[in-house]
């Protein structure tokens, strides 16, 4: 008998917004202390050392067998963070302002997303058991964290909002697009990939709203400090669905196990 393929991303509820919200912030305020202050390796040099940690943690990633909490959310961490070093370099050393930053990132980001429907791979996140799908969805992950550092940057600087306003502004944005998810008929693929985005600025924005200077909009916090309390939050998330994922897996039958959570999602498809 041919082996099912299984998904190895997590099943889509509270705490996968949670630690996504929590993983895509902290990845902003790490970003900031490499390139920034008070380490100050530039922006350039940051996208490098962060680009090489991301290849590191895709790869162990894309050579699991199942879904392992530590390692995917160490995928998203490293995609949140050489985001915001990409995005401060392309806006800010390289000249293209916040308005034009968000405006190529959105259009690499809708040609990566249609490009994905039109290889007939599943956009559903919780049946993606190829191969190529999960290239897919961590290349749209990376872009789309990316646009979320300037997207935030936008609203809050280029618009002139603030920070902590543009959070709320998101903020009520999620909420809506949680009111369609309970009472439309749109469908929850599209639903998914609009809150998905939206993650990425809210945690930017948010994370500047804690970390910058008072005079900058901020509570000023720092980086150390916000980078640090951060962390710790995101280490019990993760050990929480760890120890949770695991106690499931012991609970399983005998055939299910290995694959975890993601075995009653398979595809009949093999892995490519």
């Amino acid at each position: 008998m041919n082996k099912v393929p299984v998904s190895k991303l997590p099943t889509v509820g509270l705490l996968f917004w949670t630690i996504k919200i929590v993983a895509t912030t902290l990845g902003e305020s790490v970003s900031n202390f490499v390139s920034m202050a008070p380490l100050n390796l530039g922006y350039a040099t940051g996208a490098i050392i962060f680009l090489a940690a991301f290849g590191l943690t895709l790869t162990v990633q894309l050579r699991a067998s199942r879904f392992r909490p530590v390692v995917f959310w160490s995928v998203i961490l490293t995609t949140s963070i050489v985001g915001t070093a990409m995005s401060d370099f392309m806006n800010r050393t390289a000249g293209l302002g916040y308005a034009g930053g968000a405006a190529v990132l959105t259009t690499l980001l809708v040609l990566v997303l249609v490009g994905w429907r039109a290889t007939g791979q599943t956009m559903d996140v919780e049946r993606i058991a190829t191969t190529k799908g999960e290239i897919l969805y961590w290349t749209a992950t990376l872009v789309s964290n990316t646009l979320g550092t300037s997207s935030g940057d936008f609203l809050s600087d280029g618009l002139g909002i603030g920070f902590r306003d543009s959070a709320l502004v998101l903020g009520g944005a999620m909420l809506l697009i949680l009111a369609a998810h309970c009472f439309s008929s749109i469908s929850g693929t599209v639903l998914f990939w609009a809150a998905y985005v939206l993650t990425r600025p809210l945690g930017a924005v948010a994370e500047n709203a804690v970390e910058k200077p008072v005079v900058q909009g901020g509570l000023g916090v720092g980086t150390t400090v916000t980078s640090g309390a951060l962390f710790a939050v995101l280490a019990v998330l993760v050990g929480y669905q760890q120890l949770t994922h695991h106690e499931r897996t012991r609970t399983m039958d005998p055939l299910s196990r290995g694959g975890g959570q993601a075995d009653r999602r398979p595809e009949a498809a093999p892995r490519r």
